[in-house]
């Protein structure tokens, strides 16, 4: 039988408790980030110029749109 178990070792709680707290901390910080992500996108505005001039073939989109900040 192998009598070197151990119940805090890396393969037992502590391993658990080591991966949970790993995880957590990537979760919060993913949700921070993708937070100042969406922050900072609906704080940039953009507004269209010649609307009617944009073809559906051969138009660039980057022509038409003007940051507004």
């Amino acid at each position: 039988m192998n009598e070197n178990r151990s119940t805090f070792s890396l393969d037992g709680i502590t391993g658990m408790l080591i991966a949970t707290v790993l995880l957590l901390v990537i979760l919060v910080g993913l949700t921070i980030w993708g937070i100042n992500v969406q922050n900072t996108s609906a704080a940039n505005f953009y507004d269209i110029k010649d609307e009617t001039s944009i073809k559906m073939i051969g138009s660039k989109e980057a022509d038409h749109i003007v940051d507004v900040k």
